[in-house]
């Protein structure tokens, strides 16, 4: 048995939070009848509808895919673009991504039915490490790597420290590569650090996800994660919780 708002965000219908006000709003029904209290417990046996749509009870499944360039890290898009789904070729589970990649940036995503699981990978709190390969128009130095290693501030506020590595730098060519490590999800952040800098992002991958990498998985390949692998991201997220960097 489980909290009735915790089984609606498992099934990724809204964050546990949301559930709770559509319960006390009444827009919950459990076999039937509507539920307005907090706390009440439901089985695999009871059924449950939000706004009328009765909830699907499926496997929790978990996904790494390498994302295409060009694709939308959504479940679809009104501009009939390519979307992550498309490269599952219609998977039976009710599956969305957890935060996203930007239309040209490839690479580590993770895709689940588990809302529980996507909200904590995406808690503000958890902090979990994602690597990526980042290639630069314009020369990136010493001193800017050790300003992002002890973070700049952008207009919606100091970036948390990241880690960086230069793997290449032409002053000929007037090109950078580097690895760059961050641990915030904001919207579109490694290029905008890149412009703090006045340098034009021009290609990048995301190669790691905490512990997790692509392995020889190619773009638009994907695989099911283990049991394990999926144990040790929720730890991964409830140490960096318990212990969170300061600014």
């Amino acid at each position: 048995m489980e909290r009735l708002q915790k089984v609606i965000a498992q099934a990724g219908v809204a964050s546990r939070r949301k559930a709770e006000e559509l319960i006390s709003q009444g827009k919950v029904t459990v076999n039937g009848k509507t539920v307005k209290e907090m706390g009440i417990q439901v089985g695999p046996e009871d059924k449950i509808a939000v706004n009328g749509i009765q909830l699907r009870q499926e496997e929790k499944v978990y996904y790494l895919l390498n994302k295409p360039k060009h694709t939308i890290s959504s479940v679809s898009d009104d501009k009939g673009r390519d979307t992550v789904l498309d490269c599952f070729g219609g998977t039976s589970e009710r599956i969305f991504p957890i935060g996203r990649l930007d239309y040209e940036t490839t690479g580590l995503l993770l895709l689940t039915n588990d809302g529980e699981f996507a909200n904590l990978m995406m808690h503000p709190r958890s902090h979990i490490r994602k690597t990526y390969e980042c290639a630069v128009d314009g020369i990136l130095d010493d001193s800017m790597c050790g300003k992002l290693e002890h973070g700049i501030m952008l207009e919606d506020g100091r970036t948390l420290p990241a880690e960086v590595s230069i793997l290449q730098r032409s002053e000929k060519k007037n090109k950078t590569v580097l690895l760059i490590t961050i641990q915030e999800g904001r919207n579109r952040e490694i290029r905008r650090m890149m412009e703090y800098f006045h340098c034009e992002v021009t290609r990048l991958n995301r190669v790691q996800y905490a512990f997790l990498d692509l392995g020889n998985l190619r773009q638009g390949q994907y695989r099911k994660l283990r049991s394990y692998e999926v144990k040790k991201l929720k730890a991964c997220a409830d140490d960096h919780s318990s212990a969170m960097p300061k600014r």
